[in-house]
This record gives C-alpha cells, structure tokens and sequence, in this order.
C-alpha cells in the first residue's frame, strides 16, 4: 500500500512539474538556448510545447538571421536542405489566435512568433523568432514611433528596456511574444552575426538539433 501511494505522489508531482514549470533547452549546432514560456499567451505556449513533443523543431534550420534584430525558424522543409536555396515559406499552415499582453514586449531575448499579413495578426503554427535587437535612445526611438508605428506611442516603461537593453520596438502589439531567453543569449548573438546571404540565410547551417523541457520535480 505504501509503494501504492509513493507512485500516486510521483505521478501528482510530475503532473504539477509539467503545469508548473515551462523552460525548453534548444540544443542547436552552435551551444544551448534556455527560454521560459509564458503563462499569459497559453495558446502559443501549449502549441510550442506540443510540437516540441512532437520532436517537429529536431532537425530544422534557422533559415533567417538579422544582426542587430532577430533569429527565426520553424521551416521544416529546411530539414533536407539545400545549399543555397531560400526557405521560410514551408512550416505548419494552421494559425494560432494573436495573444497581446501589455507586459509582453520586444525586449532583447524575448521569444515570439512570426506570422503573414493577415489582418487578424495571428500566427505562424510554427515558426518563431527570437530578438537581438539593439539599443536605442530617446531621438531614434521617436523617429520608430514616426517612421515604424504610425504614431503609436512606446510606453516610457517599455523605453527605459529599449534604452538600456535594447529590442525591436517597432513589433510591439504586431506580433505575438510568448516567453523569453534565461539563458544562452551568447548563443543567439552568435548566430545572429553569422554571415548571410541575399536571403538572410547563414551561410553556415545552423541546425536545432532537439527541443526538451526541462522538469522539475516538487515532492510534497
């Protein structure tokens, strides 16, 4: 009866490891990322998580990198791939409904999900990015508000972030965020400084070679 009751325990407290706890390792060629998925866009956390159990992310490519802005995959066309060739078009055509959240911005390592020009700025079931970005000041951040967000205002606490960390601010309430870097930002300043051609591709192959979340188990 005791071992009875000691497999219930462990079973409750995986169940609760995997509720509770939302960091993902992705293991890719050129070191390990850490991100924490957040609880405020469930949709897009439970679709990451299902396909990262689905094992759909091993083996992909980030097929688009911008120095200064972002990384992106989840093309899983780029499992087989060519030199060369021009990816970002292949991926899971299903749409997520966009989650904004006025504390989810596009701060320097945030986790986000990239999407077509559809009106309703749902997202990619697939495809994700993850922001370098840059630093801004006051001058260049108002000339994003101008030039970038057709007057939209940056909040001033989203500005001090900008300011002394960096983002891409003008992707703001435009594309859906869902978690963000803990550990590993090496990694992604890494790969988005790799060198790139015409497409934005590296030139180098930078592979995802497994996804896993990382449980914790809680004992009572």
């Amino acid at each position: 009866m005791k071992q009875f009751f000691l497999c219930i325990l462990f079973f409750l407290a995986l169940t609760v490891a995997d509720a509770r706890n939302r960091k993902v390792k992705i293991v890719t060629t050129k070191g390990t990322i850490v991100v924490q998925l957040s609880d405020k866009t469930p949709l897009h956390r439970n679709n990451f998580i299902k396909l990262l159990k689905q094992r759909y992310y091993n083996g992909i490519l980030f097929h688009r990198v911008i120095k200064e802005f972002m990384i992106q995959a989840g093309d899983d066309s780029t499992k087989q791939s060519v030199p060369g060739k021009r990816y970002g078009s292949g991926g899971l055509k299903n749409k997520i409904p966009a989650e904004f959240d006025s504390s989810l911005f596009h701060k320097r390592g945030v986790l986000a999900a990239a999407r077509d020009n559809n009106p309703e700025k749902a997202s990619s079931g697939s495809h994700f990015y993850i922001v370098q970005g840059k630093k801004f000041t006051d001058s260049t951040l108002n000339e994003v508000e101008v030039k970038r967000m057709g007057g939209r205002k940056i909040p001033e606490r989203y500005r001090e972030v900008y300011r002394t960390i960096g983002g891409a601010p003008h992707l703001d309430q435009n594309y859906t965020v869902f978690g963000e870097v803990i550990k590993g930002m090496n990694v992604v300043d890494t790969i988005a400084q790799m060198e790139r051609d015409q497409y934005d591709r590296p030139k180098e192959d930078v592979r995802i070679i497994r996804m896993k979340l990382k449980r914790k188990f809680l004992f009572f």
